[in-house]
């Protein structure tokens, strides 16, 4: 049995899958705010009712809002806060007697779709989160890829390519340089842009303006071009809460052969199979023979 956790700001969710990637059993629990040590005790306590109920010892994968750092071993870039400086794998190992595999949420979300998801089978998927924030993670026969600074897909904090004119220098990003992606892509800066042009606020889900979301499928389709040149996926995965939009597949597909540096495109742009389900799912995917 595969346990995977999904270490969220607000919730801790936690799936049971069985061999073949069945759901055996779901569970959350809210995450205790700021407190480090109540945060291990809530994963540690979620873990034990999850085999208490099941009947069944599992493998621990964890996903997590930040990374950990090469260099330290200690979580960096977590929005939950409490867990930057800590170290979290060796902790949860030591609260849950047994090794852990930690990723990043979108690491986790990349991994669970390539795994049994809109990129199965494919050989080399991207996945893409375009949410609070923007990520991605990469994933070559099954395998997540990390690379030696532990930041394989952050495409999020590469300049938007080919900047228009009115696009310089871009609006700042709160990694404190300006023009990335996150800063363009984002659900934040949709709701922005909105609100620049029609003086309205409103969530990105109830955005409508086609002319607003006719430069958004611009941008992201020279941001995806951008990937495309240098790793050419197979399979393009989009999640996070903006993926639901119907109007991101068909039209950015359409505007990918402007920019990508071939006579033909084949990569294909797809949307999740597992939804918001993705990040829990791919922790436990940590542990791909169990």
């Amino acid at each position: 049995m595969r346990i995977g956790i999904d270490l969220g700001g607000t919730k801790i969710e936690g799936v049971a899958l069985g061999p073949s990637g069945g759901e055996l059993l779901r569970r959350r629990v809210p995450t205790p705010q700021g407190d480090y040590p109540a945060t291990l005790e809530a994963v540690a306590r979620l873990v034990g009712d999850i085999e208490a109920e099941t009947g069944q010892r599992g493998s621990v994968g964890i996903g997590t809002p930040g990374a950990i750092s090469p260099a330290t071993g200690l979580i960096k870039n977590a929005n939950s806060t409490c867990l930057n400086g800590q170290r979290l794998d060796r902790d949860l190992a030591a609260a849950l007697d047994r090794p852990v595999r930690l990723a990043n949420d979108a690491d986790c979300f990349a991994l669970s779709e390539a795994t049994d998801g809109a990129g199965q089978g494919a050989a080399l998927v991207f996945g893409v989160i375009l949410g609070t924030g923007v990520g991605g993670g990469i994933v070559h026969h099954g395998h997540l890829l990390k690379g030696p600074n532990a930041i394989a897909g952050e495409w999020g904090h590469n300049p938007l390519p080919w900047p228009r004119d009115d696009e310089r220098p871009g609006p700042a990003c709160y990694c404190g340089k300006r023009g990335c992606i996150e800063a363009f892509l984002s659900g934040p800066a949709l709701e922005k842009q909105h609100l620049a042009r029609s003086g309205e606020g409103l969530p990105a889900a109830q955005i409508e303006d086609p002319a607003l979301w006719s430069v958004y499928q611009d941008r992201l389709a020279r941001a995806l071009a951008h990937v495309i040149n240098i790793v050419d996926p197979d399979v393009i995965v989009l999640g996070g809460g903006l993926s639901k939009r119907a109007r991101l597949y068909a039209p950015v597909r359409a505007r990918l052969p402007d920019h990508v540096f071939s006579d033909h495109v084949a990569t294909e742009l797809r949307p999740p199979v597992h939804g918001d389900s993705g990040g829990v799912r791919g922790a436990a995917w940590l542990w791909p023979d169990g």
